[in-house]
């Protein structure tokens, strides 16, 4: 079942630019140009971009809170700008810049007057709050107003607010930024475990990295407003052909070169004594079976291919 579709999805803005000494002519910019997308009901999708690729816009038009000036973006069925209240109801939203928790209250009375607005049964309120509580470890701030909440606390919170009413969508803006090493923890296993439950769509974008790989089977990158990838990050590294990479330290060199089936001798080091290969159709196994005809092999070592390398060779390339 399809949840979010969008066709030719364009949002353009009028910005001033000066023409010479006392001029200045209005231009239109595409911040969004022409993206098709369909996400189907329980997909965790990373969609990433450099800065100003357009990726919050995107999230904006499909949230409602943005007119798009061309195509065409529906949410559940609804289109978000004309059906905005309806879609609300429907959808969860964490945008690390705005919140929806009130400053001087405790977080649990946020959480209670949420669950008024969204008309929410008691009982159902009570047992999603429950599973927030144990998976983000709420316990121990929620008597605490939320002005008072570090930063890793007050986006646990969040994440909470946008999930007591049940949503079928859940937008995720830069959740982990600024956030410590524990509250990254905690956020990425508890949307680790909301994505293999299978009931909530996430939409997640994030520069960092880490929680695409940790979180997201599908990743859409979007470069000067149109999407540049979309399909597994496996099928990224194959497209940039980033491979892994196994590092084999030995007692001795090898007594002659080495030529393995299934993998190319990328580095050697330390006289001899460390060799890097790197994997074409091998496996790790395969490369250490090989070596070990040939010289006595002390230690192992399986590099993955860096997510980063590969994104920023194809962000030059676009």
């Amino acid at each position: 079942m399809t949840v979010i579709e969008a066709r030719a999805l364009s949002k353009a803005f009028t910005v001033s630019v000066k023409k010479g000494r006392f001029r200045r002519e209005r231009r239109q910019t595409a911040a969004v140009d022409g993206v098709d997308l369909r996400i189907d009901r329980g997909e965790t999708v990373g969609y990433i971009g450099p800065n100003g690729a357009g990726k919050s816009t995107t999230l904006k038009m499909m949230t409602g809170v943005l007119m798009p000036s061309g195509g065409e973006v529906t949410v559940c069925g609804l289109v978000p700008v004309k059906q905005r209240i309806r879609l609300a109801l429907r959808i969860g939203v964490v945008f690390g810049q705005r919140s929806q928790l009130w400053w001087d209250l405790p977080l649990r009375e946020s959480f209670a007057l949420l669950r008024h607005i969204y008309r929410v049964p008691t009982a159902d309120h009570a047992a999603r709050l429950l599973r927030c509580r144990a998976m983000l470890e709420l316990d121990e701030f929620l008597d605490t107003p939320v002005r008072q909440l570090s930063l890793g606390q007050r986006m646990r919170g969040e994440l909470t607010a946008a999930l007591l009413h049940g949503p079928e969508v859940l937008f995720l803006d830069e959740p982990t930024i600024g956030l410590d090493v524990v509250s990254k923890q905690a956020v990425r296993a508890f949307l680790t475990e909301l994505g293999a439950a299978g009931d909530t769509t996430v939409m997640l974008t994030t520069h960092d990295l880490a929680d695409i790989e940790r979180l997201c089977r599908r990743l859409v990158i979007i470069d000067h407003g149109r999407v540049v990838h979309d399909g597994t990050l496996e099928a990224l590294h194959a497209r940039y052909n980033s491979r892994r990479r196994v590092v084999v330290d030995l007692d001795e060199p090898p007594p002659a070169p080495l030529t393995l089936t299934g993998a190319t001798l990328d580095a050697t080091e330390l006289d001899g004594r460390r060799l890097t290969f790197g994997l074409t159709t091998g496996t790790a196994a395969d490369v250490v079976v090989q070596v070990a005809r040939s010289a006595a092999v002390r230690d192992i070592s399986v590099l993955e291919p860096d997510i980063e390398d590969v994104i920023a060779k194809l962000y030059k390339n676009t």
